[in-house]
């Protein structure tokens, strides 16, 4: 079974990825062109249907940022969903404060100036111009809110037809899904006053959602360049980057290609397994609890671990999913998710780090490594490679979430069932020790995944005269008492809460799907193991990944190219490749797995590219299999495309 399939796309994501594809293409001549300003992210997401806000702007393109890709840009639409109609209608009504169904100059004025992103009154001036639809002075908002809304259309519609247009661009398979529009019903001529419409339109969009009292970190509207002038400035800029991607890909030249072909059968992961110590129970253990949780951009955080054994000993080292506890109602999908524990050694410095072992060997839902650990501190760092561990919606089916908080028989405020077994699930989660209690260090880490901040020693102090505590540790009945103590405060109001719940993983239906628990078992021969948690230090986990490729397997240079190398590592359970670019110059590698079978990739995707900068070197995939009880070959071809 190929990767385009199984897992087959749904149709409601082939969809998604032809709008992305459209609005991309809509600004740039080429999926592989980067997008290298704050004004073409902002063109490109109007294309899309959206309006983006300064703040909404700014969180993606930082000080730090110089480009995003195509890839980049796609997540960014996932995780900015279009204003609703209703949303935008509930904004401006608190904007009207008579009631009157018009928005005045002077009431426009002072929600933009004093709420949110404070706005100047010559922006506040140049929106209500744009948005006084009738000229009369006053904004009729329910009209703007409908015209928002067909101007969002009609500018998606804008894109998808320039898309179909052109038979080039249907050739341009560098998303995830192979391209098939869907018929268009806009016509030309209202794509053209779409496209016109929609700076003035978002303008006071944003605006609007950014006076919201539901949203105080919302930020004022964007100006945006008008379309045709932005369009230009790419052409001229971006001309060379086009040429040779709107090739389909049988014509590119193969002469700096490599291509790369590995089977794997269920009877060759069991070779090399690592029996487990016939003495284990005798060995002094150490555990310690964490969790994967995947962000909306789609990477992967989870906290680290020190290590320190205090003589030279050999280490059984396991890593797995954690199992709660669940009913048979409630089936974990967990075990699929792939985990791996690597050991690096410290050094002086972070860059003197050195790859102690890492979990290769696979025992049922078990990772495993043994070896030999010298006397010092290591730091151990949990992976999974994204492949089982995929974004999900957060909505319920119904549209309508699970109830949070209910009224007694004597009408006092209680947590529902479903909330407090959530919470329950949340606890064993951050209880990091598994002893039944929560340290002020344990509900710190909590707290910053949660809101950011930390609970200081005097609320500390707080929590212990409110809240059930044992040993100056808060137990699961206080954990409770404290979440039902906020929900009685803002009376009933679960906004909160959810913000708690989805930080932690959990959709609408109180699944824990974006969120996977695992548990990391250390056992040491001749001397008690020392674990400490720590913040993620994504530089160091990277090292770690990259030195577990290149230390096990040979570089193969791409054909015709002296300085860039491919590393296939290929493991019992995965495989994974990394792409060396030894030359002072960046490239850019295609990359298609069509020919693969019963696999799926940590990219998501059956065809894409992979820029790669100079003398740097970058993981490229990982591949697991769909179904592990049969074949899946691994078949991989590498080319680099042309430079400009």
């Amino acid at each position: 079974m190929s990767f385009l399939e199984s897992p087959r796309p749904s149709d409601e994501e082939e969809a998604f990825y032809v709008q992305c594809r459209a609005a991309y293409l809509a600004v740039f001549k080429s999926s592989l062109t980067n997008i290298s300003s704050k004004q073409q992210l902002c063109h490109a997401l109007q294309q899309a249907g959206r309006n983006p806000a300064h703040a909404t702007l700014n969180k993606y393109w930082t000080p730090r940022t110089s480009k995003l890709n195509f890839d980049d840009f796609c997540e960014i639409l996932k995780n900015e969903k279009k204003t609703e109609e209703s949303e935008l209608m509930r904004a401006f009504k608190k904007m009207d404060l008579n009631s009157d169904g018009f928005v005045s100059h002077g009431e426009l004025e002072k929600a933009l100036t004093t709420r949110g992103e404070k706005m100047t009154t010559e922006e506040v001036n140049a929106i209500f111009s744009l948005a006084d639809v009738n000229k009369d002075g006053k904004l009729d908002y329910a009209e703007f809110c409908r015209l928002l809304a067909s101007t969002a259309e009609r500018c998606q519609a804008a894109a998808l037809d320039r898309l179909e247009a052109n038979a080039k661009l249907k050739r341009q398979n560098f998303g995830s899904q192979s391209y098939s529009p869907p018929k268009s019903s806009a016509s030309s001529s209202a794509a053209a006053a779409a496209s016109s419409s929609s700076a003035s339109s978002s303008s006071a969009a944003a605006a609007a959602s950014s006076s919201s009292a539901s949203s105080s970190s919302a930020a004022a509207a964007t100006l945006p360049q008008p379309p045709e002038t932005l369009r230009a400035e790419s052409d001229a800029t971006l001309k060379k980057d086009s040429r040779s991607s709107s090739r389909p890909s049988s014509a590119r030249s193969r002469r700096s290609s490599l291509s790369n072909s590995i089977t794997m059968t269920p009877s060759s992961s069991k070779a090399g397994k690592i029996p487990e110590p016939t003495d284990l129970q005798e060995w002094r253990h150490g555990r310690v609890r964490g969790c994967f949780f995947l962000e909306d951009g789609g990477s992967i955080v989870s906290l680290q671990y020190q290590l320190h054994v205090a003589r030279t000993t050999d280490v059984y080292l396991t890593i797995q999913p954690l199992g709660l506890r669940r009913g048979p109602e409630r089936p974990s999908s967990w075990p699929a998710v792939d985990t791996a524990l690597f050991a690096m050694a410290a050094g002086e410095t972070k860059e003197d780090f050195s790859l102690a072992g890492f979990t290769e060997t696979k025992d049922k839902d078990k990772y495993i490594w043994k070896g030999e650990l010298h006397a010092g501190t290591y730091y151990l760092l949990p992976f999974t490679t994204g492949c089982k561990l995929k974004k999900r919606s957060k909505k319920s089916p119904s549209g309508k979430p699970v109830e949070l908080v209910s009224r007694t028989g004597s009408g006092e405020l209680d947590l529902t069932r479903e909330l407090r077994e959530a919470l329950s699930d949340i606890f064993e989660v951050i209880d990091l020790d598994g002893n039944g209690l929560l340290s002020l260090e344990e509900y710190n880490f909590f707290e910053l995944r949660t809101s950011g901040e930390k609970c200081d020693k005097d609320a500390w102090a707080v929590c212990k005269e409110n809240f059930d505590m044992r040993k100056n540790q808060l137990t699961q009945q206080g954990f409770m008492e404290l979440h039902l103590m906020e929900a009685t405060e803002k009376d009933g109001d679960p906004a909160d809460l959810w913000v708690i719940l989805e930080a932690m993983g959990f959709n609408h239906m109180l699944e824990l799907v974006d969120a996977c628990p695992f548990q990391i078992d250390v056992h040491c021969e001749d001397t008690q193991p020392s674990i400490l948690p720590l913040a993620m230090d994504p530089r160091l986990q990277n090292q770690a990944l990259q030195k577990s490729i290149t230390a096990r397997t040979g570089a193969k240079a791409l054909r015709g190219q002296d300085n860039v190398f491919l590393y296939t590592y290929r493991g019992e359970h995965r495989v994974s490749s990394l792409i060396a670019n030894k030359s002072n110059q960046k490239v850019t590698v295609h990359v298609n797995n069509e020919q693969s079978r019963n696999c799926c990739s940590s990219r998501g995707m059956s065809v894409f590219a992979v820029e790669v900068p100079a003398r740097t070197k970058m993981v490229c995939q990982h591949v697991l299999p769909i179904n592990e009880r049969q074949d899946w070959t691994y078949s991989c071809a590498e080319t680099i495309l042309p430079s400009a």
